[in-house]
């Protein structure tokens, strides 16, 4: 599409036509790309109405106590940045076992580096626009409580980014649909007990360590940091884990779809 073809900050390189095809794609399918959006909004309402009343004050990070709502909005928006990434991925199974778009793509000059950038550029873009939607509706009720909290749509499409990533190294490591079950298996018990709905001090210390290995913890840490203007060094663990997670991914990616298209 031409709005890529005037912007030269924009440096996707040939991987930028694999986002002009999505867009095209789903130009006609509006809501599908704001399900995620709505999904996590639907979580933060039936909390606000019914549960938070229920729960009260929480303990939150830096020792804050706050309203179960603000404690949980961050998790909702860390959580649609991953569902979001995880969606994208069933597109992604189809193009590789399905229509074989990527076979006809490796006939031009666009390479499986640029393909993976193209992906994750794309799913970043989907992500942002209900992430940002997202946020306002936290600005408008009350639960970002701290003007740190500007900083938290690029952290969340940090979390995205490491999530596409993700997604995209898990599609190019299974074997085909019946596989992608353990996809999901993964990203509802991450979605559980990564401090998402509870405090991590509630849970059990075996429960503690592996969730604080989870990356969709270190997005909600992160989020809930900025949003309630608790602000520490711990921020920046949570940053680099989740760039680190992203680029790991990212490589393991490429290197598997070499494999899989380029033998």
């Amino acid at each position: 599409m031409s709005t890529f073809r005037v912007l030269p900050t924009l440096r996707l390189g040939p991987g930028r036509h694999l986002v002009e095809r999505n867009l095209v794609f789903f130009r006609g399918h509006a809501l599908v790309i704001i399900g995620g959006f709505f999904e996590a909004l639907f979580y933060l309402l039936s909390i606000g109405v019914g549960v938070s009343d229920l729960v009260g004050e929480v303990p939150g990070p830096g020792g804050k106590r706050l309203e179960y709502t603000e404690f949980v909005a961050p998790a909702m928006l860390a959580a649609s940045a991953m569902n979001g990434a995880v969606m994208e991925s069933f597109n992604i199974m189809a193009k590789l076992h399905l229509s074989k778009t990527y076979e006809a793509v490796l006939s031009t000059p666009i390479t499986i580096r640029d393909i993976a950038v193209g992906e994750i550029t794309w799913t970043l873009l989907r992500g942002t626009i209900y992430s940002t939607a997202f946020l306002g509706v936290m600005v408008a009720m009350g639960l970002v409580s701290s003007w740190w909290g500007v900083l938290a749509l690029p952290a969340v499409v940090l979390v995205g980014f490491s999530f596409s990533a993700l997604g995209l190294a898990a599609v190019s490591a299974i074997r085909g649909w019946q596989d992608f079950e353990w996809v999901m298996t993964g990203v509802l018990p991450m979605f559980m007990f990564s401090a998402t709905f509870a405090p991590l001090s509630t849970y059990p210390d075996a429960v503690a360590w592996l969730a604080q290995a989870l990356p969709l913890f270190h997005g909600v840490a992160l989020l809930r940091g900025l949003t309630t203007g608790a602000i520490s060094g711990v921020l920046l663990v949570h940053l680099l884990y989740l760039l680190a997670v992203g680029a790991a991914a990212f490589w393991f990616a490429i290197r598997r779809l070499e494999a899989k298209l380029l033998t």
